[in-house]
């Protein structure tokens, strides 16, 4: 008789055991020669040495398809133990496997695009009108060098600039006051990362979410760093961030250049950036268009109708310029 403790530290519990742990149920019948107990990430294991060690070698198997796919299912179950390869899922352009298994991917040209542009550069510009999904992908990239062990931790970031309201003094600790800017940076990561991983992964600093103000004086290596809402930022914030990028670091940047919330007085700095930067080498950019909204359909009837208001008062401008001289 041999005691083995086995730690599945890379997966999150519940999407291993299951729902009312039916598949830790189903392995403890696939191994009846062996007594077993499970608590949170360990597994304790009592009974033969060679019967142990194989079902070790399993659970670590198993634990590697539930960090890919994000499920764990009784058919991959009962393949993985029975020694067969699990049946692989559909991955045509598919980033990373989100809760349940939900498979996210380039779900447009411009998304792919997207992709396959950050693969080849150290920054990359995405942007757009809202709902193209540039943040949404952005994330996914990053949780996908995460998991694949390409890069140690993942920094995202906003300024904290309201849409037109003055919210005045929010109550609360540092985090309560930052964190109403950055929800929708959560929300993506919520459907991609198990709570459980993703509340382990931000007590830890493996994932990192912090306002735009605090980049000054890091170096931000090993990692894959995400700027949203750069439209936002003004010249000065967006040169220090961009000059944050340390080794093995790769930057993701979007922004809508039509909802600039900043004051009339104060130039956006990602405005001037794509003209500062533009034909830099290692730099890559994407523009998003109506046709890449994946929203409800009314969003990009409401992007257009604006386009069309903006383009109205702009010919209107210009005519009255002509008149006037």
């Amino acid at each position: 008789m041999i005691e083995r403790i086995i730690i599945i530290d890379n997966v999150d519990p519940v999407s291993f055991y299951g729902i009312n742990n039916c598949n830790m149920q189903l392995i403890r019948n696939l191994f009846p020669k062996l007594r077993m107990a499970a608590r949170g990430q360990i597994i304790k294991v009592i009974g033969d040495p060679e019967e142990a060690a194989r079902f070790e070698k399993k659970i670590k198997e198993l634990e590697e398809y539930c960090v890919k796919y994000n499920k764990l299912t009784e058919e991959v179950i009962l393949d993985i133990v029975r020694g067969q390869a699990p049946k692989e899922l559909k991955q045509d352009d598919v980033i990373i496997y989100g809760i349940n298994g939900k498979p996210i991917s380039g779900r447009t040209p411009n998304q792919q695009l997207l992709v396959e542009t950050f693969v080849k550069n150290d920054l990359t510009f995405a942007l757009g009108p809202a709902g193209t999904g540039k943040t949404y992908v952005a994330i996914a990239l990053a949780v996908r060098a995460l998991k694949n062990r390409e890069v140690r931790k993942i920094i995202l970031s906003r300024p904290a600039v309201e849409a037109g309201e003055k919210l005045g003094f929010l109550p609360g600790d540092m985090k309560d006051k930052i964190d109403p800017y950055l929800q929708p940076l959560y929300d993506a990561l919520e459907d991609m990362i198990p709570a459980v991983k993703l509340k382990e992964y931000m007590e830890s600093n493996v994932i990192q979410i912090a306002p735009l103000a605090f980049m000054r004086g890091r170096t931000l290596n090993d990692a894959i760093i995400v700027l949203d809402e750069a439209q936002n930022t003004t010249t000065h914030q967006i040169k220090m961030f961009l000059t944050r990028l340390g080794m093995n670091a790769k930057m993701i940047i979007t922004g809508d250049i039509t909802q600039i919330d900043l004051p009339r007085s104060v130039n956006s700095g990602l405005v001037q950036a794509l003209k500062v930067l533009k034909g830099v080498p290692g730099i890559g950019m994407v523009e998003f268009g109506k046709k890449d909204i994946v929203r409800h359909q009314l969003v990009q009837r409401i992007v257009e109708a604006y386009q069309r208001w903006d383009d109205e008062k702009k010919d209107e401008e210009q005519r009255e310029k002509y008149f006037e001289q």
